[in-house]
């Protein structure tokens, strides 16, 4: 059975497997995520060059997790599929290039600042890669509004 055919528990606040593990957690400790924006920074370089800032990037990530800092992070395929209600999938993402969302990394810091000054350190900035950071919500903003809507409703 792979991952998302299993069945899943769901309460207040985290959603679990049946081995009791945490797949999706709606809650966050002031986490941010460190959106990598264009995949094709890179045109231009050498194949040298590309390696050389493959290493540095790779290095970048390692240091961040060994020090506990990235929790999580990975690249992402250009190719993807656009979903919406009653429609059929489309290929996608149809952004422009420099758009494009490359990968990510899911940061355990306390503050933005702490959270840019991570992402200034991007081996791929020089080469024009763009950085984009985000707190992780607390809580989906929907249930956010929809318990206060209902609060609202019943006073």
């Amino acid at each position: 059975m792979s991952w998302n055919q299993q069945p899943v528990r769901f309460t207040s606040d985290t959603i679990t497997n049946q081995n009791n593990e945490t797949i999706m957690n709606t809650k966050s400790d002031n986490g941010y995520m460190l959106l990598f924006r264009g995949t094709d920074w890179q045109k231009g370089l050498s194949p040298a060059q590309m390696q050389q800032v493959a290493d540095q990037w790779m290095a970048w990530f390692k240091g961040l997790v060994d020090s506990g800092t990235a929790l999580a992070g990975n690249p992402l395929e250009r190719e993807g599929r656009v979903v919406s209600n009653g429609r059929v999938c489309a290929d996608g993402p149809f952004v422009e290039t420099k758009e494009t969302i490359a990968g990510y990394f899911l940061l355990k810091v306390k503050t933005m600042a702490e959270a840019e000054a991570i992402a200034r350190k991007c081996p791929g900035l020089p080469f024009g890669a763009v950085v984009e950071v985000r707190p992780v919500a607390a809580e989906c903003p929907l249930a956010d509004e929809s318990k206060t809507e209902l609060h609202i409703a019943q006073h």
